[in-house]
């Protein structure tokens, strides 16, 4: 029988990272915060506050951005869903829970004569995650769709059934599929997911091979110190085109003519150590580790925020204890096996 839930045991890491890498796991990321923006001006406002351009984004279309603060540190990152007949009637914004309340407070405090309205989605909305090669089989055994109807490119969304409940079904960066749905439906449609196939993984798998994959979360490897360059999110969440945004000249000027101080580095470790270990190279400290994990493949790895001058390639040391590492440029593995 299925489970629903909060009921999963994990009792073999190496099964459910098995699911995670070469099948399907579900994971329920419903704690994650959102919002919906609406109203005629919902797009042309919030282009105005963060970083990746939303001029044009069409019904079915998603954006990945930060906001930040006037010397262009990172508030958080969000994912911008274009829902509804028009782009402009309905704005869902997904962000992580510790970085809420800053947009929230953002979108509040700049919205006043721009005739759009601010809602509260987080407890209404759950959010289920499959990840892995089989998360698109899975999702189309549980909704009853082909191949061709589900969305490709990332942040892209379609609305579809699953158990007789209306879900959104979003594409993600590494070939896996976000459920967005009512959270009073999550149960029943949790049940039909894993009777697709789906497989119940713990919370240490999905952090695993969140590690592996490099990809950093707000609140546990960026916060409010962070400039997006650091944290290698030019490239998808940064437009250098558009007009102008809160924080956008530290953002363009280090871009244009300078270098971060550090980076987003994967560190591969002789031995396994506990986030907040300070790493030394050369006998400086560098950076702190911010997220640890023994990977079922590779060993004790690590994310840190490293200053530039441990490059990938160099040696460093981690911790009191001085356990011997290699700084990598993330990600550890490819995104899909």
């Amino acid at each position: 029988m299925a489970t629903v839930p909060g009921t999963h045991e994990s009792s073999s890491i190496a099964a459910d990272y098995e699911a995670l890498t070469r099948e399907c796991g579900l994971v329920d990321r419903s704690e994650r915060g959102k919002l919906a923006l609406t109203g005629a001006s919902a797009v042309e406002f919030l282009n105005g506050q963060v970083t990746n351009e939303l001029a044009g984004i069409a019904p079915g279309e998603g954006r990945y951005a930060a906001f930040l603060t006037h010397k262009g540190k990172m508030l958080g990152d969000l994912r911008v869903l274009a829902l509804g007949e028009r782009a402009t009637s309905e704005l869902l914004l997904d962000t992580e829970r510790p970085a809420l309340q800053a947009l929230f407070d953002m979108i509040r405090r700049y919205k006043v004569g721009h005739g759009v309205e601010l809602h509260k989605r987080t407890l209404e909305c759950a959010l289920l995650s499959l990840v892995g090669p089989r998360a698109r089989s899975v999702a189309l055994a549980a909704a009853r769709l082909q191949a061709e109807e589900l969305p490709a490119a990332e942040h892209a969304h379609r609305p579809a059934r699953i158990a007789g409940a209306r879900v959104r079904l979003v594409s993600v960066h590494d070939g896996g599929l976000d459920v967005l749905l009512e959270a009073a439906d999550r149960e029943a449609v949790w049940s039909a997911l894993c009777e697709a196939g789906a497989r119940e993984v713990s919370a240490h798998a999905d952090e695993i091979v969140r590690v592996e994959r490099g990809l950093p979360r707000y609140g546990i490897d960026l916060d409010e110190t962070t400039i997006p360059q650091e944290a290698g999110l030019n490239e998808r969440a940064v437009s250098f085109t558009k007009g102008c945004y809160v924080g956008q000249e530290t953002v363009a000027r280090l871009y244009y003519r300078g270098k971060p101080n550090r980076h987003l580095r994967g560190v591969r470790l002789a031995h396994e150590v506990c986030a907040g270990a300070e790493i030394s190279f050369s006998g400086r400290r560098v950076g702190t580790i911010t997220s640890a994990v023994r990977s079922p493949a590779l060993g004790p790895i690590a994310l840190a925020m490293v200053r530039r001058e441990a490059q990938p390639g160099a040696t460093v040391l981690v911790g009191e204890d001085g356990v011997a590492g290699e700084v990598i440029s993330p990600p550890f593995s490819p995104l899909s096996r």
